[in-house]
């Protein structure tokens, strides 16, 4: 008699005893990788060139699987297809209603095939952007001892906003939410606001990454043509601007900046005067060069799959590690300068203390930036009870390799005879555009952008044009506008307000407000608050979260 009443169909994984409805639980591994599931074809980003044909048997099984999800309502996820009808691991398929189909390799054991090691430095790679060549000058803004501090404790905060998103998922009760990104669960939480406000601040931050991208690319395309032009021509060019003497010549642009007169090019050697004056007039860095670039890039931002860049996703790994080696190496050349004044600035040295360090915690907010899809990268972690571990050892190796790069630079910087207050916004700027490893540094950086733009530029199209046309390529013509817009607005900036520091620092506190302080912090106090849970500490801790996310975007526009 008691068999007759159990269910029919208890979850899988599940203890018999607690089948109720608000004790439905899951084996995560078997739940999302042994389950068939069908996705359209315009959805399908990539297949093998062995293209899969679906059998007749293979299409009645997906039937009979679709036949079970809707016995039910979506919501419920207790009625789902049995043992008996599922086809082994190695037999599971991607099913698109053409007839074809690929095999799904990365969910054979747990969410993914990655190992703990991978899925950390996918984190470190993904996090590691342009933000670390600002790193330097923001520690100058904030002063040194300060700089260090603001550089723990953004981590620290940022880590736990982290964390707070991908826990977000899980405390949404009687709904499966395994395929559910961070915007999904903003708009459970806050209707149609949470999900344009979301969409907002996420192009907020692909546009301004894709700006400061433009603006790179434009200042090391400029100096890799000028090494190149120089070299060819055998020219020795010589900048008019205060810098170092000897082979490890350290400048200060800023300093010709406000003496406009003085800031030209001498030749020192024979060659073609009215050539080379020619070639400065059509190959500036802020007049030409970021016009060059259209041809270039904006074919590119047209295709409709750019997963062919995505292969040179190694590149990023590989740039970070010779800025770490080109630091160290010109670190151990150049010494240590420090000289340690708490609050009192003099001509080489700045205060320990400076008012200006909310410039450091803008870039700082777009440096340690991953929320928008962090869930999607941990997906594919193996051992998913590791999340929470693998994140924080994440955080931990990019909060060291900004604090080394930072440091580094700032306290071997030649002062005197050189200010502290020279050290620019791209700290690579600060070394000669003769300068042979920062030239490799620049053709490493340039090639990497170059290949991530049409990356960045795919996904701001499948974000925006999918949300208001339901396709992320309703045409060439809607494509064609949006990009345009898109590299227009980098032009711009590039001609007008080539300051990477400062685009940092508005995009970064702007998507950070959204993305890192404000939606964590509220989601996880009304989901306490729906679960009878809140408590004082927990809401006056969240709302003073909540409460310096929206100070950091105030201060970056009075400082």
């Amino acid at each position: 008699m008691e068999e007759d009443t159990k269910p029919l169909l208890v979850p899988v994984g599940g203890d018999e005893s607690n089948y109720g409805i608000m004790n439905i639980q899951f084996n995560p591994e078997d739940f999302k990788c042994k389950r068939p599931f069908h996705v359209e074809p315009t959805n399908i980003v990539s297949v093998n060139d062995d293209m899969q044909r679906v059998t007749d048997e293979a299409s009645a099984m997906n039937k009979r699987i679709h036949y079970y999800s809707r016995l039910t309502s979506p919501a419920d996820r207790a009625l789902i297809a049995p043992d008996h009808v599922l086809p082994a691991p190695d037999e599971i398929y991607v099913y698109s209603p053409l007839g074809t189909a690929f095999k799904v390799d990365s969910c054979t054991d747990g969410y993914g095939k990655n190992s703990s090691v991978v899925t950390i430095f996918m984190i470190w790679n993904t996090m590691m952007g342009t933000s670390i060549l600002s790193i330097p000058w923001g520690i100058k803004q904030a002063g040194f001892t300060s700089g260090i501090i603001l550089i723990l404790l953004m981590g620290i905060l940022t880590l736990y906003c982290c964390y707070r998103v991908v826990k977000s998922r899980k405390m949404i009760p009687l709904i499966d939410t395994s395929n559910w990104e961070f915007p999904d669960v903003c708009k459970y939480y806050f209707g149609s606001f949470g999900q344009w406000s979301s969409l907002l601040f996420s192009m907020v931050s692909l546009v301004g990454a894709m700006v400061v991208y433009w603006v790179l690319m434009s200042n090391f395309l400029f100096n890799t043509g000028r090494f190149i032009y120089n070299f060819v021509h055998d020219i020795n060019v010589t900048d008019i601007v205060p810098g170092t003497n000897g082979s490890n010549k350290v400048i200060c642009p800023s300093a010709a900046s406000s003496h406009p007169p003085q800031s030209k090019s001498v030749i020192f050697s024979s060659g073609n005067n009215t050539g080379f004056e020619l070639f400065e007039d059509w190959w500036n860095k802020s007049q030409t060069v970021p016009f060059y670039l259209i041809a270039v890039l904006l074919p590119l931002l047209n295709l409709k799959s750019p997963s062919f860049f995505a292969k040179f996703n190694v590149l990023g790994t590989v740039s970070v590690v010779y800025l770490v080696f080109l630091v160290t190496v010109k670190a151990a050349r150049l010494g240590i300068h420090l000289e340690y004044n708490w609050f009192t600035e003099n001509d080489f040295f700045i205060p320990e203390f400076r008012i200006l360090f909310p410039q450091l915690t803008g870039v700082l907010t777009l440096a340690f930036f991953i929320h928008n899809c962090v869930i999607t990268l941990l997906q594919n972690n193996r051992n998913q009870e590791n999340n929470v571990r693998d994140l924080s050892i994440a955080y931990f190796l990019v909060g060291l390799t900004y604090l080394y790069v930072g440091v580094i630079i700032f306290a071997s910087f030649p002062s005197p005879p050189l200010s502290k207050e020279c050290i620019e916004q791209n700290f690579l700027d600060n070394f000669p555009s003769d300068d042979i490893m920062s030239f490799v540094a620049r053709i490493f950086l340039l090639f990497q952008m170059m290949t991530v733009y049409p990356l960045l530029g795919y996904l701001a199209r499948v974000q925006l044009l999918r949300q208001f046309f339901g396709n992320a390529y309703p045409s060439v013509f809607h494509v064609l506008v949006l990009n345009v817009a898109i590299v227009g607005a980098g032009v711009a900036m590039a001609r007008f307000y080539p300051n990477i520091g400062g685009i940092i620092r508005y995009s970064g506190a702007t998507c950070g407000l959204a993305f890192v302080f404000v939606y964590p912090s509220l989601i996880y106090v009304i989901s306490l608050h729906r679960a009878g849970q809140l408590t004082w500490p927990a809401l006056i801790i969240h709302i003073f979260i909540i409460l310096l996310g929206l100070a950091n975007l105030i201060a970056q526009f009075l400082l």
